[in-house]
């Protein structure tokens, strides 16, 4: 039997992966007397997703360093943050949040018999809350009030009063819980500075707060229950799980908003204190990392690359699903997903000759555009304008690409050169070979026609996101829908500038080295 860890080993286990603690002396004295008692609060809204598993990881290190944990299921939290969940779903979205957290907490090995379920509504109905959520508000600026919430409670035009009462009845839950310390994300950090302001007021003690680093999405931006393509569903089937990932922002050598990296270090070494990355024989084998920084460092030297990493995580993530996905395959949760979230009525289609409300918002950042390495280059079969290209855009396979370039640009020039490709056009078959996306090529205005494909900039990587400046941020459609006519319309104000510059009205091409051009296509068309 192992001994029991002393206060500095609960300390680095407690601590590990956070992005900071206030009140670390504090914390210190109370593990030298005792075992911390410490809360978790989420609010019972959307359905929870695969970020989930970074708290969970971390409740899984506050049972290992001897702490009390209490999961709170905030309901009423979730009716006052602008209704996000509607009154008469409170305790049906409470009772799938427990089923599924529950789910969550024994796929990963922890202990339930260790743990404390409240739900908010348990207590903060009473007397002696209500009365104190009173007190405070005599004390509460308003200024104060928004300020802490700003991180959290959603923003709308014209805002609740019920959105400026959320931090005091965060900040009450420490007394009323009666607890030591509060984790949570660093989004809660001004609710969290809130209550050690507050509290105080009402004689009551300042506790500890330990805060998480907010995990980015899929899409390199907060992972949000809201934002579909952001995140993955914890009972989304494999082959979602497949599709969601192989779109993952997972840049070669970038290490910045990388969620994939991310969520190997949050999730998957804290839980088996190793990550194995999964490839063929011909790319060197399986390597075991018993590190992050190993894996992290090698990721940024492109040792490890992108379509390697996604399978891998993708392996390891179904083995965290699979329990969930079997546990919520029963009768009884099935219905009570359902119950829960109830599919949204559809909108009757607009009459033929009037006009949606809302315009369809037509901007650079819906297209996927990505630098390609050339590996493979053949004639079609069937045309002898055109040819089939391998192209690796950063995925576990390479996509197979139909060109006319034939009479353009020689095979020998095309071959193992980085290219720039469209990669979220609805594929085509091209006289019986489907195309998977479309490289991207200058073209002169005058005759003869003259045809240069783009050049990312020198050292670029396959897979490397493309984008327009001012336009960094956005999320690319999942795929272009043709009748939309998105590309068309963008298309159009696509410029080659005088010093042979990729535009889109005067904006640049840009990738994280610098601007896409072309050889001397001056004033050129783009397609």
């Amino acid at each position: 039997m192992e001994p029991a860890p002393g206060p500095q080993e609960k300390y680095e286990l407690i601590t590990r992966n956070l992005q900071e603690v206030l009140g670390e002396d504090k914390l210190m004295d109370i593990l030298k007397e005792r075992e911390l008692k410490i809360y978790w609060g989420t609010a019972t809204t959307g359905k929870p997703h695969v970020a989930y598993f970074v708290p969970m990881s971390k409740i899984a290190d506050f049972l290992k360093a001897g702490c009390e944990v209490i999961i709170l299921f905030a309901d009423l939290h979730a009716y006052l943050d602008n209704m996000k969940a509607p009154w008469d779903l409170l305790e049906l979205r409470s009772r799938y949040y427990e089923n599924v957290i529950k789910a969550m907490l024994e796929s990963i090995g922890v202990p339930l018999e260790k743990l404390k379920f409240v739900r908010g509504t348990d207590y903060q109905l009473s007397k002696e809350y209500t009365l104190d959520v009173y007190r405070l508000s005599s004390m509460v600026t308003q200024h104060d009030a928004k300020k802490a919430g700003a991180e959290v409670v959603k923003e709308v035009e014209h805002p609740l009063l019920s959105g400026l009462l959320y931090p005091s009845l965060q900040a009450l839950d420490e007394e009323y819980l009666k607890v030591d310390a509060q984790f949570g994300g660093v989004d809660q950090r001004k609710i969290f500075t809130f209550a050690e302001k507050y509290l105080p007021s009402l004689g009551y003690a300042k506790r500890v707060h330990l805060m998480n680093p907010m995990v980015p999405g899929l899409t390199g931006s907060k992972m949000s229950s809201s934002e579909e393509d952001s995140k993955i569903d914890l009972l989304d089937r494999k082959e979602d799980v497949k599709k969601k990932l192989k779109k993952a922002f997972c840049e070669p050598g970038n290490v910045e908003n990388n969620g994939v990296l991310s969520f190997i270090k949050h999730v998957l070494f804290p839980l088996k204190s190793e990550f194995v990355v999964l490839r063929e024989e011909k790319w060197g084998g399986n390597k075991t990392y018993t590190a992050y920084e190993a894996l992290e460092k090698d990721f940024a030297e492109q040792a490890v690359h992108p379509g390697d990493l996604k399978n891998s995580v993708e392996v390891a993530l179904n083995k965290l699903l699979d329990p969930i996905r079997e546990k919520f395959n029963s009768p009884e949760l099935k219905q009570l997903t359902n119950a829960a979230y109830p599919t949204p009525s559809k909108a009757k289609p607009a009459e033929k000759g009037t006009k949606n409300s809302e315009p369809e918002n037509v901007v650079p950042s819906r297209l996927d555009i990505r630098v390609g390495k050339v590996i493979s280059v053949e004639k079609h079969p069937d045309a002898d304008s055109l040819y089939v290209e391998k192209i690796d855009v950063g995925e576990p396979e390479p996509r197979t690409v139909v060109s006319g370039l034939v009479q353009f640009v020689p095979k020998e020039q095309l071959q193992d050169r980085l290219v720039v490709l469209l990669c979220n056009l609805k594929p085509q078959k091209m006289r019986g070979v489907e195309s998977q996306g479309t490289v991207l090529c200058a073209s002169s205005l005058e005759e003869p026609r003259l045809v240069e494909p783009l050049d990312p900039p020198a050292g670029c990587c396959a897979g490397e996101r493309v984008y327009v400046e001012g336009y960094e941020g956005g999320q690319p459609d999942e795929e272009l829908k043709p009748k939309k006519k998105v590309f068309e319309k963008l298309q159009a104000d696509f410029r080659v500038s005088e010093d042979c510059v990729a535009q889109w009205k005067q904006r640049n091409f840009l990738t994280k080295l610098g601007r896409v051009s072309c050889k001397s296509l001056k004033g050129g068309s783009i397609g």
